[in-house]
């Protein structure tokens, strides 16, 4: 590959798969070249996963300063330790009526707005020094400190108990699985997400990303110019 390459490719980062795999996989599709991501994605999360190129990577701090878009499925009939599929479902007791859309809908509007809000248990975020998923891997009780985020829109798009599909537009720093945690707690009940999908940073969307998996071809016209500095061959 051209050592010059250079630009920002946006990735549909697939089910199961670490942030770090897909840049891995675009280093080695790209003959070795410098690549970084903007913006952790969550391994059971899917969608828009940004990787800069080159001298791009010099931006990754303003491709994550971007807002971003989510769709999410919530479970309200049970929680997990990681807040998604990946734990074991522990389910709510003692449900005789289910809320309805309207007190969903009314709870939701809530997380709308800048707020404090508390990162999972099971995320990467550091307490002291280390970070608090590798603590509670080791069964130590952690619970990172609560810290004020931003969503510019949220809509509850579909409602059929115990699930609840929803749109979020945030600034970075939201955390999903969070919100699952926290909109039923608010409904007393007890939550995880089901499925997250980032459908867009910035103006990068699901539209014009592509599949990790293509060769080095695709991935060669699929880098997109988002700095005036940087140019693409």
């Amino acid at each position: 590959m051209d050592a010059a390459l250079q630009g920002i490719l946006v990735i549909n980062k697939p089910h199961g798969m670490t942030s770090m795999r897909a840049v891995e996989c675009v280093r080695r599709l790209l003959g070795g070249a410098k690549a970084g991501h903007a913006g952790t994605l969550d391994p059971l999360a899917t969608g828009v996963l940004l990787v800069a190129i080159g001298r791009a990577t010099k931006q990754i701090s303003k491709l994550m300063d971007m807002e971003k878009r989510y769709e999410t499925q919530i479970d309200l009939s049970a929680t997990t330790i990681t807040l998604d599929a990946e734990g074991e479902r522990i389910p709510v007791q003692g449900v005789v009526t289910p809320p309805t859309h309207e007190q969903v809908q009314s709870a939701l509007a809530k997380f709308c707005g800048t707020f404090m809000q508390a990162p999972p248990t099971f995320s990467a975020v550091k307490i002291k020094g280390r970070r608090s998923y590798d603590l509670a891997r080791s069964g130590e009780a952690v619970q990172p400190s609560e810290r004020p985020v931003t969503v510019h829109e949220i809509t509850l798009l579909d409602y059929q108990w115990p699930v609840a599909k929803i749109y979020i537009r945030c600034a970075k720093g939201f955390y999903v699985r969070s919100l699952a945690r926290d909109l039923a707690l608010a409904l007393g009940l007890a939550g995880h997400c089901l499925s997250i999908c980032r459908t867009a940073v910035g103006p990068y969307d699901l539209q014009s990303a592509m599949k990790v998996t293509d060769s080095p071809q695709p991935l060669t016209a699929a880098i997109r110019l988002f700095f005036p500095a940087v140019d693409v061959p």
